[in-house]
C-alpha cells in the first residue's frame, strides 16, 4: 500500500523558465497567460492601471471570471496587492497519476500547466509576493506564496483581497451560513449574483451556471493547512461576483492567519471547477489533485473501509432489549445485526465514556479512557471481533484533545478500529491546525477517523487515506427534529456539497412515508423520501465509511437491506449518466468488474432512461431495486444481459423517489 500511495509519474513535462530575474519593462506591461493542456481553460494574469494584480478565467472561449483583484491585507504594512511590478515568471507542466485507494476513483490524473509570477512592491517597503496559477482541463486554481524576506519576520494576515468577479448576473446555488462558528449544515438555495450581499457568508462550494449551454462552475478551496477557512460574500462595491472572507481567529477577531515566517507561507488553493455540464464537476478529482501525496514513510495498508450499524439515530429502539440504551445488551444486539447484515463495523455513539452525555459541552470529570458502569468495552471489542465486526467510538473533540495520546494508544491496544469526532464547529486557523493534529495522531495509532461538526472537505483524503468521511452536511439526522430533509435537498447535495469530497449523510432510514404523512419524532424517525431514494444514496453519495442509520428492528428482513449489504463504499470509476441540475441525478460507479447505478429525483416523479454504454463486453446479471406502490415498497427484478444487450434501462422514479441497479459481471 505504501508504494501504491506514492505518486507514479506518467509524463512530467519540461520546466519552462520565462525568467527568474527581472523581466524587461515591455514584458511587464503585457498580460501573462496560462492555458490548460486541452486548451479550453485559460487564466490571464495582469496588472491594472494602479499596478494592482488581477486575474481572469475563460472556458471554451467564454469569460467565466472577469478581471478580479488579488492580494493580501497584512497587519504590518497594510495591503500587499497594488503598486506591484513583475520581477520574474516561471512556467511548468505536469502530467502524473496518483492512487486514491478509498474514494470515488482509484486512480486519478493530475495534469496541468502552471505559471508562477514573482512580484515586488515598487515603493519603499519592497515586499515580495508570488502568485501561482494552474490551468487544468476541468478548472483553474491559484494560491499566494509569501517568500521568506526580512520585511516580513512575523506575519498576520487580516484578510485577502481575492475576488471572483462575474461578467454577468449568474444563477447560483449556495449555502449561506451567516456565521463562522457553525457545523456547516444547511440547504444550498438558489441566488442570483446580483442578490449576493457583503453581509452574506457563503460556504464553498458556491455553484453557478453561466447561461452558455450547461456550463457550470464551482468556487472552492483545496489544501487548507496553516491557514483559515475561506467563505464567500457579496462584493463591497455592489458589483457582480463574490469576495473571499477568512474565518477569524478566536483570540484576535481582526486576524485570520498568524504565523512566524521561517519558510515560505502558502495560502490554500482558490479553485474554480469548470464543466460543460454539472455532471463533469461531480466526476472531477480537482480538489484532491491540489493536495499532496501521503508521507511515503507512513503505511496505510491497515485502512479498511466499510459500512457500520449505528445506535444513535434510531433511538436506540430494539424490541429484543426492553431497556435499550447505552449498555452492553443493546450494543451486543447491534453487533449481532452488523454481523447478520454483512456490515463490517458497529459505531458506538455518544454516551459510552465516563462523564459523557453533554453533546457539544464537556462535563466536569469526563474521561475518554474509562467507560460508564453499564459498558464493558474490552468485552464488546472481543465479542465483535469473534463476530467479524470492528468497533468505532464517538468522541467530543475537546474531551479527546485533553487526553489525545493516552486515549488513542488505549483504543489502538484494545482493538478499536476508528473514531468519530464531533462538535468542532469552526474552521479558523486554530481549528484547521487541530484537524491536521488529530489526523496525524490517528495515523500514528492506526485508527480510522470520521470528523463530524466539521468544515467542508478540502482534499485531505488524499494526504490522509485513513480519513474516511466527514459531516459538514445537512444529513439524515435532521429528520429527527425538522422537515428540512426533502427529496429536493437530497438531490441538490449531489450538485453542490458532493463536489468537495465524502459526506457522512447516514442514509438507511427504512420508515419511509410521503411528505404529507411525515411527522417529526426522535426515535425512530420517519423519512419523507422513498426507500428507493435511500438506497440510491449509497451510490450517488461518496462515503468510504457508510453508516446505516436505522434500527435492526426496521432493517432486518426488509426489502432493500440486501442491496445495502452488497454495495461497496469505495470505487474505481465514476460516470454521471444523466439528470437535471437540482432536480434529478443518475450516477454509475464501478468496483472491479461490477457496476452500480443510483438515480434520485426531487418531489416530481419522472421516468429516466439509463444508457448502458459504460458496460464492458460480456454478460451481466442485472438486479434492480426500484420504487414500488408505496414509499417503503420496492420492485426487485433480476435478469441477464447478453454481450450485445445494451438497450437503455428505463427507471420510473416516484415523487421523492429513486432506484438502484447492480450489474454483476458473469
Amino acid at each position: 500500500m505504501r508504494r501504491a500511495l506514492m505518486r507514479t509519474e506518467r509524463a512530467l513535462g519540461a520546466v519552462l523558465g520565462l525568467a527568474a530575474a527581472a523581466l524587461p519593462l515591455a514584458a511587464q506591461a503585457e498580460a501573462l497567460k496560462v492555458t490548460s493542456p486541452n486548451g479550453r481553460v485559460e487564466i490571464v494574469f495582469d496588472l491594472d492601471a494602479a499596478q494592482q494584480a488581477t486575474y481572469a478565467i475563460s472556458f471554451n472561449g467564454q469569460t467565466v471570471i472577469a478581471p478580479s483583484p488579488l492580494g493580501l491585507n497584512l497587519d504590518k504594512g497594510g495591503r500587499l496587492g497594488a503598486g506591484l511590478t513583475v520581477t520574474g515568471a516561471v512556467r511548468r507542466t505536469a502530467d502524473t497519476t496518483y492512487t486514491l485507494p478509498f474514494a470515488k476513483v482509484s486512480i486519478a490524473r493530475d495534469r496541468y500547466n502552471e505559471l508562477a509570477v514573482d512580484l515586488r512592491e515598487t515603493g519603499a517597503a519592497g515586499r515580495a509576493l508570488q502568485l501561482v496559477f494552474r490551468a487544468y482541463d476541468d478548472g483553474a486554481a491559484f494560491r499566494y506564496r509569501l517568500p521568506q524576506q526580512p520585511e516580513l519576520e512575523a506575519v498576520v494576515i487580516r484578510s485577502e483581497l481575492t475576488e471572483f468577479d462575474f461578467p454577468a448576473d449568474y444563477a447560483c446555488w449556495g449555502l449561506n451560513l451567516g456565521r463562522f462558528d457553525t457545523a456547516h449544515e444547511g440547504e444550498y438555495d438558489p441566488v442570483r449574483a446580483s442578490h449576493m450581499r457583503p453581509h452574506h457568508l457563503y460556504e464553498a462550494s458556491l455553484v453557478c451556471r453561466t447561461g452558455a449551454g450547461e456550463t457550470t462552475f464551482a468556487i472552492a478551496e483545496a489544501d487548507l493547512k496553516n491557514y483559515a477557512g475561506m467563505y464567500l460574500q457579496g462584493r463591497a462595491d455592489g458589483g457582480l461576483g463574490v469576495q473571499a472572507r477568512l474565518s477569524p481567529r478566536l483570540e484576535d477577531r481582526k486576524a485570520a492567519v498568524r504565523t512566524r515566517i521561517g519558510s515560505d507561507i502558502l495560502s490554500p488553493w482558490r479553485v474554480v471547477m469548470l464543466g460543460e455540464t454539472p455532471g463533469r464537476l461531480i466526476e472531477s478529482t480537482l480538489i484532491t489533485n491540489l493536495n499532496p501525496d501521503p508521507d511515503p514513510a507512513l503505511d496505510f495498508s491497515w485502512v479498511k473501509p466499510g459500512k457500520a450499524a449505528w445506535d444513535w439515530w434510531n433511538g436506540p429502539t430494539l424490541a429484543s432489549v426492553p431497556d435499550a440504551g447505552m449498555n452492553n445488551e443493546t450494543l451486543v444486539a447491534f453487533i449481532d445485526f452488523a454481523a447478520e447484515a454483512g456490515l463490517e463495523y458497529m459505531l458506538i455513539d455518544e454516551g459510552w465514556y465516563a462523564g459523557a452525555g453533554g453533546g457539544g459541552t464537556v462535563r466536569p470529570g469526563v474521561d475518554v479512557t474509562r467507560t460508564r458502569p453499564e459498558i464493558d468495552l474490552p468485552f464488546l471489542v472481543d465479542y465483535a471481533r469473534r463476530k467479524g465486526v470492528g468497533l468505532w467510538l464517538w468522541l467530543n473533540w475537546q474531551a479527546l484533545d485533553a487526553q489525545m495520546e493516552e486515549a488513542l494508544a488505549f483504543y489502538a491496544k484494545l482493538g478499536i478500529k476508528g473514531i468519530k469526532v464531533d462538535f468542532m464547529d469552526r474552521d479558523d486557523q486554530e481549528m484547521v491546525d487541530w484537524f491536521h493534529k488529530v489526523l496525524a495522531a490517528t495515523a500514528r495509532h492506526r485508527l480510522m477517523i470520521n470528523l463530524h461538526g466539521a468544515y467542508k472537505p478540502t482534499g485531505l483524503i488524499r494526504t490522509w487515506p485513513h480519513f474516511l468521511t466527514q459531516e459538514g452536511v445537512l444529513g439524515a439526522e435532521y429528520n429527527k427534529w425538522t422537515r428540512r430533509i426533502t427529496a429536493g435537498h437530497n438531490v441538490m447535495l449531489a450538485y453542490t456539497r458532493l463536489l468537495l469530497g465524502p459526506m457522512d449523510y447516514t442514509p438507511g432510514g427504512f420508515l419511509n412515508v410521503k411528505p404529507e404523512d411525515f411527522t417529526i419524532r426522535l426515535a425512530p424517525p420517519f423519512v419523507q423520501t422513498t426507500r428507493g431514494q435511500g438506497l440510491a444514496m449509497y451510490v450517488v453519495y461518496d462515503s468510504p465509511f457508510g453508516v446505516v442509520a436505522d434500527s435492526p428492528d426496521n432493517l432486518r428482513g426488509q426489502p432493500g437491506l440486501d442491496f445495502i449489504s452488497l454495495v461497496p463504499t469505495t470505487w474505481d470509476e465514476i460516470r454521471v449518466l444523466g439528470g437535471a441540475f437540482g432536480e434529478s441525478i443518475v450516477i454509475a460507479r464501478r468496483k472491479g468488474k461490477d457496476w452500480f447505478v443510483g438515480a434520485m429525483t426531487n418531489e416530481q416523479g419522472r421516468t429516466t432512461e439509463v444508457p448502458l454504454d459504460f458496460l464492458g463486453n460480456g454478460r451481466y446479471a442485472l438486479t434492480s431495486w426500484t420504487d414500488g406502490d408505496a414509499p417503503a415498497a420496492l420492485n426487485i427484478e433480476t435478469r441477464t444481459l447478453g454481450a450485445n444487450d445494451r438497450a437503455p434501462v428505463r427507471l420510473t422514479l416516484a415523487p421523492s423517489g429513486g432506484g438502484v441497479l447492480h450489474f454483476k459481471a458473469e
